[in-house]
């Protein structure tokens, strides 16, 4: 079957998450459309469906918009790819940019929306949480494990078969699920969905529309099924982290032995497949909304999206995003996104998944290592790092090209396969950089594993995420001092260098550290600075789930993966049991409960690092509140809550107009005749992008706590920034039980500078509500005289 054609590196250019609502005047639209093909998918968003719209009502609705800009009923048949009908009004139809601004500028609509392509982000976690049968906790008990909570995720699909996805022990399905499971190749809804799986999807329309059907399904490169059932992995590895049943005595070879589980194992999962086997998991925005969309129809409590840009955002289309819109309608639905944060770090400004509806999670480590030992021929041992579960090499030939040219490449990544023969039996020591170009480490291990070299030493970065080589060619992770170490003995021998390395084995707990990865995106955000992203964060590196059997040539289901797609399961899972502990919480308080508890040391009290050049102590911009900690959420004290209102609120002080708000919505809205601050908005967290005078921001708090609890504030100021809180004691009481409070700030600082990082907490001595706190202060230069 025919499917889509090879990506080429251009469309890497649209790989990028675009801001909810930053709405595009019609002579930008022009401009964007004039840049792309003449006949494309477009997004047309026409807001919010009334509740009294009938659903075939609007479909024909839809059809008739495109009907009177393309001309006849058979045309928009024709490039109608979906209706969007149940949590909101819209559709997605192949357009050209003179048809698409047409449409933009009709009464009803919103706006049109340029169709984009996203990528998947690719045991002890749930230790490390605390959050296992070594740990019981009373909340652990009471949520039932997410007994009852239905998960849905947007992805790659899953792989039924997989004992992680055993329905043994559940009860009856949710009596309000209203999805199905949908058959297709090599998936049968029958037979492969149970009470544990309970929905399976998959959407492909539009990125069949933008592409073509060039591309065969199950080539050598491109393995797929035209159904649910995962090919790549990715799916099925995060449905297991976030809900998966409890397995025993699982590993990848034999590291990390022990219970792979999901954080709510009891709850159930809906599979919403929209990404596919092309250049790694490729997505279409078009798909991703119709994804939401049947999800907000199906029921889901919860959705859980591992899906961002592998790029940091382009201003050009600094306009609008299938997964925020998406996103918004879902919350308005009382329904919590959660999203991963995007693979583009260390440096600034990378965060992706930044409106504030969204539950944003960055990659964190978990204290497990895979010590391998590497000895040299001087008696000299170090340990590097590596998931080798092969033999022992024994002692060996250790080799570096001292001559960089074609033959002798001294970076990893210039390695290859046609001129590998001077390293034939032998283990071959380089150094590398996030810098360097080239295919990727794990790439170019993968095309040496026939070569006949034995083992790569790779000197890089200290990062903790480890390469996903071959067993037959492991690939060592070294710094590059104990590289630089290596090296020098090299340079010493006058005759054959030696080096052995042996089988990688386990280390679980102390003096293992917590880091945040060094892939993990950072803030600020940049479409809207005063939003603090990420919101949290959660393990990320090193993850063992559940895969598809025919991911990477493994010979069996379990297999170790990083990046913010397995920490943002993580985070969904902890939702789904706070969700069953507290049904009537809204997305906002939850939100609130997970970022003002969290961790922000690591669970055995030890500072938390973050990975770059150089490594640093970690600060909001790298994990937000910190890292998810389920116990403290599941009881906050306090919770700063939201509504549509506040979100209204955003989008006005954002500059939105009246209309395009009161489309998204069940009625008209008028934006205050004083436009809001950014700063008022109720968020958790407290973020001053540009601080030039004393600035107030109010904010308001809801006890869920003891009725007549008193709380008094403790604030940790930012370095040369002063606070004061009014009031700084709150009493609540049996007819008060919120209070909004206001933080007034101030600079000393006589220039400009950076951000400096501190937090304002409330505690009543049980629990502490942290807000962490993010100012800059900017001085104005003065133009006078």
């Amino acid at each position: 079957m025919n499917f889509f054609p090879q990506i080429r590196s251009k469309a890497r250019l649209l790989l990028v998450f675009l801001s909810l609502f930053s709405f595009v005047n019609k002579h930008l639209l022009s401009s964007i459309a004039a840049d792309v093909k003449s006949n494309q998918v477009y997004i047309v968003h026409m807001g919010k469906r009334q509740h009294d719209e009938d659903i075939q009502l609007l479909k024909k609705t839809h059809h008739q918009v495109l009907a009177t800009v393309l001309g006849s009923k058979e045309a928009s048949a024709d490039a109608m790819i979906y209706s969007y009908k149940h949590g909101f009004s819209g559709f997605a139809a192949r357009l050209t940019a003179t048809q698409a601004k047409t449409i933009s500028e009709l009464s009803g609509v919103v706006h049109v929306i340029p169709n984009q392509l996203y990528k998947v982000q690719t045991t002890r976690s749930w230790d490390y949480l605390r959050l296992s049968s070594h740990y019981p906790t009373e909340f652990v008990q009471k949520s039932k494990l997410g007994d009852g909570v239905i998960i849905g995720l947007i992805d790659t699909g899953i792989w039924p078969e997989s004992d992680v996805f055993s329905d043994e022990g559940l009860g009856p399905i949710p009596s309000r699920w209203k999805g199905v499971c949908e058959s297709g190749e090599q998936f049968s809804g029958e037979k492969h969905c149970n009470k544990k799986l309970i929905g399976a999807r998959y959407f492909a329309k539009a990125l069949e529309a933008e592409y073509g059907q060039t591309l065969p399904f199950n080539t050598t490169e491109n393995p797929e099924y035209l159904s649910a059932r995962d090919a790549i992995g990715h799916g099925t590895h995060t449905s297991t982290t976030a809900a998966g049943s409890l397995t025993t005595n699982k590993s990848y070879n034999g590291l990390g032995v022990g219970t792979v589980r999901g954080g709510a194992p009891q709850a159930r999962l809906a599979m919403y497949k929209v990404c596919w086997n092309l250049d790694g998991g490729v997505c279409s925005g078009a798909d991703i909304l119709k994804a939401f969309d049947e999800a907000i129809h199906d029921g889901v409590d919860v959705i859980s999206v591992s899906i961002a840009a592998d790029m940091p955002p382009n201003p050009e289309f600094d306009a609008k995003n299938g997964i925020a819109v998406g996103a918004f309608h879902a919350v308005e639905k009382g329904i919590v996104v959660v999203c991963s944060a995007a693979n583009t770090g260390p440096s600034a400004q990378t965060v992706q998944n930044a409106s504030p509806w969204i539950l944003t999670v960055a990659a964190s480590t978990v204290d497990r290592s895979f010590p391998t030992l590497i000895a040299l021929g001087n008696n000299w041992t170090t340990m590097g790092q590596a998931m080798f579960t092969g033999k022992d090499t024994g002692f060996v030939s250790l080799v570096y090209p001292e001559v960089s040219d074609l033959d002798y490449p001294r970076d990893c990544k210039g390695l290859a396969a046609n001129s590998s023969a001077w390293a034939v039996g032998k283990v071959v020591l380089c150094f590398t950089s996030e810098f360097s170009h080239g295919p990727s480490i794990d790439d170019v291990a993968w095309s040496l594993r026939k070569t006949g070299i034995l083992a790569l030493i790779v000197a890089e970065n200290p990062s903790r995420s480890l390469h996903s080589c071959p067993d037959n060619l492991p690939c060592v992770q070294v710094s590059y001092e104990i590289g630089m170490k290596i090296l020098a003995y090299f340079r010493s021998t006058s005759s054959d260098a030696q080096v052995r390395i042996s089988p990688t084995k386990t280390h679980d707990g102390r003096p293992v550290s917590t880091t945040l990865a060094y892939f993990s995106s950072r803030g600020p955000n940049s479409f809207s600075p005063a939003v603090l992203k990420p919101d949290i964060a959660a393990p990320g590196v090193n993850i063992l789930a559940a895969v598809s059997p025919s991911e990477l040539e493994l010979k069996n289901a379990f297999a170790f993966m990083s990046g913010t797609s397995m920490a943002t399961p993580h985070v969904s899972g902890i939702v789904a049991l706070l969700k069953s502990l507290h049904w009537d919480w809204s997305p906002a308080a939850i939100k609130s409960a997970i970022v003002t508890t969290a961790w922000t040391t690591d669970p055995s009290g030890e500072p938390i690092f973050a990975e770059g050049e150089p490594m640093k102590l970690a600060d909001a911009f790298d994990y937000g509140g910190g890292i998810v900690n389920f116990n403290r959420a599941a009881d906050p004290g306090l919770v700063y809550d939201m509504g549509s209102e506040d979100y209204v609120k955003y989008l006005c002080a954002m500059g939105y107009n009246n209309s395009a708000i009161s489309l998204l919505r069940e009625h008209s809205t008028s934006c205050p005749s004083k436009t809001p601050s950014v700063l008022d908005i109720n968020l958790p967290s407290i973020t001053i992008p540009n601080l030039r005078n004393v600035t107030t921001i109010t904010r308001t708090v809801k006890n869920v706590g003891a009725v007549d609890a008193q709380y008094k504030v403790v604030v940790d100021p930012p370095f040369g920034i002063q606070v004061s809180v009014q009031p700084d004691i709150l009493k609540f009481n049996s007819t008060t039980n919120t209070i909004s409070f206001s933080v007034s700030v101030f600079s000393t600082h006589k220039v400009t500078t950076g951000y400096y990082f501190g937090s304002l907490t409330w505690t009543d001595g049980v629990h502490e509500v942290r807000s962490p706190m993010s100012v800059r202060t900017v001085v104005t230069l003065s133009h006078d005289g």
